[in-house]
């Protein structure tokens, strides 16, 4: 495939998702696929910018609540077609990852983004979607012994909440890694209310992921080293 056809179907999956037009982010998807073009490279270099995209004409109240509902269906209906074909990235680690944005606040597209990274990424992923109640969070870490959970929020006044989830998950799991992100979200902050990381943006995330995913393993074959002797 020449890099000239490359670049018109990463630009047409882009542009499908920014304009909305679920068919056109379809045919794109299944074209990628038809022509053996690489779907890892189709999802984050042509859908990821495209929602990335989106969330700036939201930011700047250019798009709605319709256009981020209608934009995010367009994308998973393109990723419902490539994610078969894409060969899972082997990191060295795994685990189970609750996450969601905390409630109060809709604003979804940086959590989805996550979401789709993590799922390539290998991880299982129990996604609460968003304005999810504070106590949803610890019952379902609780209920699937998940390793990490990650609380997206882009509000200031929805970020406070943060704090509580925090505190009540590591009250009852200790062990579980707990990851924060969102627009007003900081390091500073992520110290303050408790929490083992703090996403700058969807990369740093994984990135951050995996690192303390494979520190909780460590800790696990320690002890289990420890009990043994």
């Amino acid at each position: 495939m020449t890099q000239e056809r490359e670049k018109e179907l990463l630009n047409r999956l882009k542009e499908g998702i920014i304009s909305c037009d679920e068919d056109m982010v379809v045919e794109a998807a299944h074209t990628v696929v038809e022509e053996g073009f690489d779907a890892l490279k189709a999802i984050f270099d042509g859908m990821v910018p495209g929602m990335e995209y989106v969330g700036e004409l939201y930011e700047r109240q250019e798009y709605f609540i319709p256009e981020l509902l209608m934009s995010t269906e367009a994308m998973y209906a393109g990723l419902n077609i490539l994610r078969p074909h894409v060969a899972r990235m082997d990191f060295g680690v795994d685990g189970v990852v609750v996450m969601g944005v905390v409630h109060g606040d809709v604003h979804d597209i940086g959590k989805n983004i996550v979401k789709v990274m993590f799922e390539v990424a290998g991880f299982e992923v129990h996604d609460l979607g968003r304005d999810v109640p504070l106590e949803y969070f610890v019952d379902e870490q609780l209920r699937c012994d998940a390793d990490m959970v990650c609380l997206s929020a882009m509000m200031t006044t929805t970020m406070v909440g943060m704090r509580e989830v925090i505190r009540r998950i590591k009250e009852k799991s200790p062990e579980a890694k707990i990851m924060i992100g969102g627009a007003p979200v900081t390091g500073e902050i992520a110290h303050k209310y408790g929490a083992d990381g703090f996403a700058e943006d969807a990369g740093n995330a994984l990135k951050d992921a995996i690192r303390m995913l494979s520190m909780l393993r460590k800790m696990r074959r320690q002890s289990l080293d420890e009990k043994v002797k």
